[in-house]
């Protein structure tokens, strides 16, 4: 059966509550009123998901096993890309990668994906263009009629999925739609022309990869330069360039607004009638408990004492209602 869900968020960490297909992280990079829209789509076999975001982000994502995604700008009026630390262009055609990806945005984001599972569009490619699933480069540039088909088609489906739900029960209607959007899907990755990716792009690549699997490690508790760079093997100079070419922002400024993040969730957890604000600053490194309340305030439009008074409203990750398949969004900040 298709279904249909839509989300909005005030609050950068609520993102990860409606993405279900795959762990996101998700910073602004600016102080303002923050708004992420998501709407996802099930089709018999193909998913498809439309995001916008409010401010500039940071994101890092990492999508379940199984399933291959594939993204790009919605229209002309969306605000800049880098994935990975590569611009990416209104022409482009983003191939997720299976491991833990990075994107940085600017304001008014609005961003479209779509994925099958990876037996069904290898399937799809031998009989549709009589070739492998390619092994591409992260993005690629298909020719400009069939980027726009594969844009108008995904339009349509989610215009469909928000203003006449009904419409896709339809089984026959189902079956076209899922149909054409899956040949212009495998049209432009067998006949796209690939952005070939840089030795020095592909080296901070293998940096900021083992920059994740530590950090996935270590996911509650503060974490410092000196220990990353001997953790992982690289010297700060390094990091910090392949933080700035991947990410946007330095490993620095990452790492605080990483623990800023983790700060609020303790914050939002935990019980205001027990838990103290010094307590829970402290325990993520925050030791002038009056810089921290006055960046925090800026960063989040409330003191640590007010968000400490809210009902508990973000649950750990395993005790998460299961959503069914959504895609990725998410942002890191620095």
């Amino acid at each position: 059966m298709p279904w249909n869900r839509t989300f909005r968020f005030d609050d950068p960490l609520q993102c990860q509550e409606g993405v279900h297909s795959a762990d996101v992280q998700v910073l602004p990079l600016e102080k303002g009123n923050f708004q992420a829209d998501f709407l996802s789509v099930g089709m018999q076999q193909l998913w498809m998901q439309q995001f916008y975001i409010s401010l500039p982000i940071v994101s890092t994502i990492a999508t379940k096993p199984g399933r291959r995604y594939v993204g790009f700008l919605s229209g002309g009026r969306s605000g800049q890309f880098k994935h990975c630390g590569i611009d990416v262009s209104l022409d482009d055609v983003v191939v997720h990668a299976k491991d833990a990806r990075h994107h940085r945005t600017t304001s008014e984001f609005r961003y479209s994906s779509l994925s099958l599972a990876e037996s069904d569009l290898q399937a799809a490619c031998n009989v549709l263009a009589g070739c492998e699933m390619p092994e591409t480069q992260p993005l690629i540039r298909p020719s400009p009629q069939l980027r726009a088909r594969l844009s108008r088609l995904h339009e349509v489906v989610c215009r469909i999925a928000r203003d006449t739900p009904d419409v896709l029960e339809a089984p026959e209607v189902l079956r076209s739609l899922e149909q054409n959007l899956v040949h212009v899907l495998v049209q432009c990755l067998a006949r796209g022309v690939s952005i070939e990716s840089s030795k020095g792009w592909l080296s901070s690549k293998r940096i900021i990869a083992r920059l994740d699997e530590f950090l996935e490690a270590h996911p509650n508790r503060p974490l410092y330069l000196a220990e990353i760079c001997s953790s992982i093997g690289a010297s700060e100079r390094t990091l910090r360039h392949a933080c700035e070419e991947h990410l946007g922002i330095g490993p620095i400024r990452f790492l605080t607004l990483r623990r800023m993040q983790l700060a609020r969730r303790a914050l939002l957890q935990a019980d205001g009638s027990i838990a103290k604000v010094t307590q829970i600053a402290t325990d993520f490194g925050f030791w002038e408990l009056g810089r921290f309340s006055v960046a925090y305030r800026l960063m989040f439009g409330e003191t640590p004492s007010q968000t400490l008074r809210r009902p508990p409203s973000i649950e750990p990750r395993s005790n998460r209602p299961s959503y069914p398949a959504f895609a990725n969004t998410s942002s890191l900040l620095n």
